[in-house]
């Protein structure tokens, strides 16, 4: 007999499975002996009260399970039909995956280096504020995911079937509790050998990756795209080409621009980080100072409307640090990342506000750039704020509040350094009045969390792209141009590695329908 429960666990027994068994066969009113398997399904907590573990089982009782479900196998891809795919973050990644299982050679090219030799850029960013504009946080093997968290969560059930992704991510080194967890989370020191992994299936099975090849033109015959040049001048060929470039890649925006390909203004989000000692924000989460250590760092999740405006916390990061994700030598921009323990005694999250037509109005001039203009300006201005560095300009959350720079700082988890500036007076007045509406809501639902224990970082401009590149809903392809198939963040498809990684299947999908109908 097998039975599907929910079980209630403190946290003191969540190690304990024996404590689980003897709670499951009182609830199910059987002697313990005669469960054989538990079988975990999804896990979370449930801090309204005193936390408690929640934890769905298939609870086996007086038999045992059969194990049926197999890996997804990656053949060698076989025939001459090939796919050229811009861009090797999670987009990229899990479109090659996809057509290889169609059969159909990737040809993936990848601006940035491995995810091994980007460490030396990375390094070189937050130690001498030396920015690689090819090889960074955002660009590089496993795109602005690989160094900047490993957040699983997704709200895009609907648009594929995001335990695929995650089982791939298991086949490929990560924890199989992602498979489980409510808010599944990988961690940025393990993410470089999942990346790696994924790029040694792809090779294996006949694929291709160039690293260091940025796209700078594309190929059009006829209003079809026949292949891209690389780094100016060497050619690439294929049947497609998928566009996976994430949503930093500024320059493929211009490149399309050039051909008259139809792009589009679109709303986001901007704003700053905001940090908590990690410690203050599990105080507030669970209740209590006293909360057991088997309690991961506490997450956080907060929205309102202000006017007519929403603000919002975005890509929380418990027990995590403030990285600079800056693309360019003249500007400076922040992002989080956590690692796999997420046992740094910081907490912090994107705490932005929503940007749209009325906020860049000033650069209508600009057409489909106008927004994207508006998010360059504020950049190259925290960059100035900060000395003409990736110092980041930071002020305390009651400060901003009451309009008064900063005295002192909080000491803070952003290695380049941070220097108190005014926000409330530089920064764009739409932002402001946003920002500090949401931080006087925030407070009344997390008490302490806009007083100057929380500070305010800046800034985070890379919630989303200003720009959309449009494609068909049917055939994921663009309406001007037969065989480009705009993929994930950087076409405004996606928000997140999930996302990103569905978004890439889907388009892998519609391109070996296009492919092999051709």
């Amino acid at each position: 007999m097998k039975k599907q429960i929910e079980l209630a666990i403190n946290p003191e027994n969540i190690t304990n499975r024996e404590h689980h068994k003897r709670v499951a066969a009182h609830q199910l009113k059987v002697n313990v002996d005669e469960i054989t398997t538990l079988i975990p399904l999804r896990r979370s907590i449930d801090a309204r009260k005193a936390p408690l573990f929640r934890i769905v089982y298939d609870v086996y009782v007086d038999e045992h399970p059969v194990f049926d479900e197999e890996r997804i196998l990656f053949r060698p891809v076989k025939g001459d039909k090939k796919v050229i795919i811009v861009g090797f973050g999670p987009g990229g990644m899990f479109a090659a995956l996809r057509l290889i299982e169609a059969g159909i050679k990737p040809i993936v090219l990848e601006r940035g280096k491995n995810v091994t030799d980007r460490r030396f850029d990375i390094s070189a960013i937050q130690k001498k504020h030396i920015v690689n504009p090819d090889s960074n946080f955002c660009f590089g093997e496993g795109g602005a995911g690989a160094y900047s968290d490993g957040k699983l969560y997704t709200r895009s059930t609907k648009r594929g079937d995001v335990k695929r992704i995650l089982k791939i991510l298991v086949q490929h080194g990560a924890d199989p509790d992602i498979m489980v967890d409510t808010h599944p989370h990988i961690g940025s020191n393990k993410l470089p050998g999942i990346v790696s992994g994924i790029r040694e299936t792809i090779l294996s099975c006949g694929g291709e990756i160039n690293f260091n090849s940025r796209v700078t033109d594309l190929i059009i015959k006829d209003k079809s795209v026949k292949g891209v040049i690389v780094n100016g001048s060497a050619e690439f060929t294929g049947d497609s080409v998928i566009l996976a470039t994430g949503h930093s890649a500024v320059d493929i925006y211009y490149m399309l621009k050039k051909h008259d390909i139809r792009i589009e203004a679109k709303p986001f989000a901007m704003g700053v980080r905001i940090e908590h000692p990690q410690a203050l924000i599990n105080e507030i989460q669970y209740h209590s100072k006293d909360y057991h250590k088997n309690l991961p760092a506490a997450s956080y999740s907060l929205a309102c409307q202000t006017g007519e405006r929403g603000a919002f916390s975005f890509c929380m990061c418990p027990g995590g640090i403030i990285v600079p994700a800056a693309t360019s030598p003249d500007e400076q921009v922040v992002n989080g990342m956590s690692v796999s323990r997420r046992d740094s005694p910081y907490a912090n999250s994107g705490f932005v506000v929503t940007v749209d037509e009325k906020d860049w109005a000033a650069h209508q001039n600009e057409g489909e750039f106008a927004g994207l203009k508006l998010r360059m300006e504020l950049e190259k201005l925290a960059f100035m704020l900060g000395g003409n560095s990736q110092t980041a300009p930071a002020q305390r959350a009651d400060d901003f509040i009451k309009g008064r720079q900063s005295s002192t700082l909080n000491t803070s988890s952003y290695i380049p350094d941070i220097v108190s500036v005014p926000m409330h007076e530089k920064l764009p007045l739409f932002m402001v009045k946003g920002l500090r509406e949401a931080l006087i809501h925030f407070d009344k639902k997390m008490h302490g969390f806009s007083s100057n224990d929380g500070q305010l970082i800046g800034v985070e401009t890379r919630t989303s792209t200003p720009v959309r590149i449009p494609r068909d809903k049917g055939t994921y392809m663009h309406p001007d141009v037969r065989g480009l198939f705009p993929c994930g963040e950087g076409a405004g498809y996606a928000g997140g590695i999930v996302s990103a990684a569905i978004d890439g299947e889907n388009c892998a999908a519609a391109v070996t329908n296009n492919v092999l109908k051709s």
